[in-house]
């Protein structure tokens, strides 16, 4: 592809861990052989407390071993990023160091330093931005005006009449690679987590087996954690083994509900790039002044909540899934969070935090509006009142209660729907936790409480 003794470029891989539709690595091939570069960051690395850096590295050597298949390498360095990258710019003679656009507000700061030493390189060598994680990158879709959206749906209806790019023609088997040597991807940090497969063609054939099985019953099933019926595709995005304008090509003018969900994706990145304080403060600033508990009482139930035993079934089998797989189920992440946040009053942030402590596809932009949308300080105001009864929750979306016993082994004798109020049977389980709050008191508190805050 590369013209005939141009001289190398750098294509730093960062979430866009594959070899296919792949804008940046498509220009990079274009301008001369490729060094696949990946940067060992320890300020990404310590966000997490292992599955998603088991994932990681997983994903990692299964994109070395893509690269090797077409005569290529993977360098993995470790160390600081504006350090790191010049350095093998200046080894190699690169002309251009190419990368997927990072709007996060880490990412972007960390680019910015690149982006300065590269410059001092030499004559500099620039930092070429191509394509993002995104099916449309933040700050595209906005009000006529060039305001952003604050709510999804209008911005679901103007990222739908934009449309998105077609996927890229990037092909490996026809780029020409300059690898240089590096480290050996690091074992796998000691976890307990079963890990899905890794890599590009793990994300490929998951994606191809939903599609063909399930896409078209997904508006039906998706909330019903009994049935596994979900994608279980936002880790391949989040590692970026699979591009969202692959997926939507593949939908065609089908799948509405799960485009849906892509959608949601871009508008939580799009938030997120407009509002970067969003992602460890509120978006709502006046919902600061919400009342949380705090003290012995608090810590000891945020403990419960944690390790799944608050005595509510369906909230429990979820935070254990969430310790088992690394990934939870997006209905029960929902049911998870309002418990913490309306039933037991601790803060948000608390929860966000422990979801990306263990989360493998824990995305800065989803997990903390996801979260905020629940706690009703995000960009939807009217989630505030919406409180999750946890049993009704269980009985509507694990109706033969499958689910629970699948993640609770405690409750695996109790029959049918009673697994969700075990504390009603005759003879309740021993092994199994009494509710810690009775929820019918702790969700008149709750209202109360965002009475006090909100006025209305």
């Amino acid at each position: 592809m590369a013209a005939l003794g141009s001289a190398p470029t750098v294509m730093w891989f960062r979430r866009d861990l594959r070899l296919r539709d792949h804008p940046a690595l498509h220009a990079a091939a274009k301008k001369g052989p490729v060094t696949a570069l990946f940067v060992l960051d320890d300020v990404l690395l310590e966000r997490d407390k292992g599955p998603r850096t088991a994932m990681l590295f997983r994903t990692l050597r299964a994109l070395d071993e893509d690269l090797r298949s077409h005569g290529g390498r993977l360098t993995v360095r470790r160390g600081k990023p504006q350090t790191v990258v010049p350095q093998v710019a200046t080894e190699i003679g690169a002309s251009e160091v190419h990368i997927s656009v990072d709007f996060a507000p880490y990412g972007k700061r960390r680019d910015e330093r690149v982006e300065k030493a590269l410059g001092e390189v030499g004559s500099g060598v620039p930092l070429v931005r191509t394509g993002s994680p995104y099916a449309m990158s933040p700050g595209f879709v906005t009000k006529q005006d060039g305001e952003p959206f604050k709510v999804f749906s209008p911005f679901y209806r103007e990222w739908m009449r934009r449309g998105w790019h077609t996927p890229s023609s990037s092909n490996p088997s026809r780029m020409t690679w300059h690898p240089v040597d590096g480290l050996d991807i690091p074992e796998d940090p000691a976890i307990t987590a079963d890990l899905p497969d890794a890599g590009e063609a793990a994300a490929l054939a998951m994606w191809r087996a939903f599609r063909a099985e399930w896409v078209a019953r997904y508006s039906r099933d998706r909330n019903r954690p009994d049935l596994d019926r979900t994608s279980h595709m936002s880790v391949h995005l989040h590692f970026g083994t699979i591009h969202p304008r692959t997926m939507l090509a593949d939908l065609g003018k089908g799948g509405e509900a799960y485009r849906r969900q892509i959608c949601w994706r871009d508008f939580y990145a799009q938030v997120l790039h407009f509002w970067p304080e969003s992602a460890y403060g509120y978006f709502q600033p006046q919902m600061q002044r919400m009342r949380f508990e705090t003290g012995k009482t608090a810590d000891e139930r945020f403990e419960a909540w944690k390790d799944g035993r608050t005595g509510y079934p369906i909230v429990d089998a979820g935070m254990r899934q969430l310790l088992a797989i690394g990934w939870m189920h997006n209905r029960l992440r929902m049911i998870a969070a309002s418990f913490l946040v309306k039933d037991l009053h601790i803060e948000w942030t608390l929860g966000a935090q422990h979801f990306m402590d263990y989360l493998i596809d824990g995305d800065l932009a989803n997990n903390q509006h996801g979260w905020q949308w629940v706690a009703g300080t995000g960009t939807d105001p009217a989630p505030f009142f919406r409180i999750f009864n946890p049993v009704l929750q269980g009985r509507k979306f694990d109706p033969d209660g499958d689910y629970v016993r699948r993640y609770l082994p405690e409750l695996a004798s109790v029959p049918g729907s009673a697994v969700h109020e075990p504390w009603t049977l005759d003879d309740p389980p021993d092994a199994y936790p009494k509710p810690i709050v009775d929820h019918d008191t702790e969700r008149k508190e709750s209202l109360a409480r965002y009475q006090e805050v909100r006025g209305d």
